[in-house]
C-alpha cells in the first residue's frame, strides 16, 4: 500500500506462549494488509479491482473484501454528491500518481475512461454481489482500502485489549499506552513537519489525517494528490483534515471527503455525521467540530 506498517501491543504477559500469541497475532494483523492490497490495488495488473476494471458492462461476482470497500466508497461519493468519488483512477494516473511504490516501474492501465466518468456509472448488486461497470473506468479505492486494512487489523488484535496500529498515519488506539493512560496522539503541522498542531489523548478509536503535503505531483510541487474528482485539479482552499471515528475506514474516507468540500462544507459534513475532526486552512485558520478537543 505503499506505507510502513507498525503494531505495538501492550503487555499480555512475558512468557514464551505470551510472546508466541503476539507474534501470530500481529502476524494475522499484518496479512490483512498483504490480502487487501492484492484485492483493491489499481497498480497491480492481477489485482480483483484491475480485473474488474477489464469487463465493462456486465455483472462481476466479487470477493466480500472488495464489494464491501466499493459499497462504502459509492456511499461517501453519494452522501457527497461527488464531492468523494472513487472514480477518479484514470484522473490520478493522468497526473502522475502512476508508479509500483516498491518498484518504481510506471503502470499504465490503458482503460479509455471518459472525462466525465463518475461514481454513478457503477452499480452494485447486494443480492448477488456483484459490481457492473456501466462505462470504462479505473477504480481508485486508497482513501479506503488502508482505513479498511487498519480496521481487520484491529479485529485480530482484539483480544489484546491494549494495543495500537499506525499505517502510515491512519491509527487506531485500543485500551492504554505503556504508561497506563489513554494514547496520546500528534496531528502533524502541516507546513512544519517537525512541529505538531494539536495533540489528542484518545483510546478506542481512529484518527486519520489527509495533508496538501502528502504526495505531490510529479514535477509540480503546489499540486497533490487529493483532487476535485470532475475536473482532476487539487483542492486549494484545505491544508489537512483530521478525523476522529470509531472505525479507520470511516475516518479516512471522510477525511479526504472534507478536504475536498473544503472548510465550511467539509465542516458541516463531519457534524452531520457526528464525526470528530479539525480542518486546517493553507493561512493555518483552525476549524473544529463540537467536542474535536475532548477527542
Amino acid at each position: 500500500m505503499g506505507t510502513v506498517v507498525s503494531m505495538q501491543i501492550v503487555g499480555h504477559g512475558t512468557s514464551q506462549r505470551a510472546r508466541r500469541d503476539r507474534t501470530r497475532g500481529i502476524d494475522r494483523a499484518v496479512a490483512w494488509f498483504e490480502r487487501i492490497e492484492v484485492v483493491c490495488s489499481r497498480f497491480a495488473a492481477h489485482s480483483e479491482l484491475r480485473q474488474l476494471s477489464t469487463r465493462v458492462g456486465t455483472p462481476v461476482p466479487v470477493s466480500p473484501l472488495l464489494f464491501e470497500a466499493v459499497q462504502f466508497a459509492l456511499a461517501v461519493a453519494d452522501e457527497t454528491h461527488g464531492a468523494f468519488d472513487p472514480t477518479v483512477g484514470h484522473r490520478m494516473e493522468a497526473r502522475g500518481f502512476n508508479r509500483e511504490y516498491r518498484s518504481g516501474d510506471l503502470v499504465q492501465s490503458r482503460i479509455p475512461a471518459p472525462d466525465d466518468v463518475s461514481y454513478r456509472d457503477v452499480e452494485l448488486d447486494v443480492g448477488a454481489r456483484t459490481i457492473t461497470l456501466h462505462r470504462p473506468l479505473l477504480l481508485d479505492l486508497g482513501a479506503v482500502a488502508k482505513g479498511l486494512a487498519v480496521d481487520m487489523a484491529v479485529r485480530e488484535l482484539a483480544p489484546f485489549v491494549n494495543f495500537a496500529v499506525d499505517a502510515g498515519g491512519d491509527v487506531f488506539l485500543s485500551g492504554h499506552n505503556a504508561h497506563g493512560a489513554t494514547w496520546t496522539v500528534g496531528i502533524r503541522h502541516p507546513r512544519d513537519a517537525t512541529q505538531m498542531i494539536e495533540t489528542l489523548q484518545v483510546s478506542e478509536c481512529a484518527v486519520c489525517t489527509s495533508g496538501d503535503y502528502a504526495r505531490h505531483v510529479p514535477g509540480h510541487v503546489a499540486e497533490h494528490h487529493i483532487m476535485q474528482p470532475l475536473t482532476g485539479v487539487s483542492t486549494t482552499a484545505v491544508a489537512s483534515v483530521t478525523v476522529v471515528a470509531t472505525s479507520a475506514m470511516i475516518a479516512d474516507a471522510f477525511a479526504t471527503a472534507a478536504f475536498v468540500l473544503g472548510p465550511i462544507e467539509g465542516l458541516a459534513l463531519l457534524e452531520r455525521h457526528e464525526l470528530r475532526g479539525l480542518i486546517v486552512t493553507p493561512t493555518l485558520e483552525r476549524v473544529a467540530t463540537t467536542g474535536f478537543a475532548s477527542a
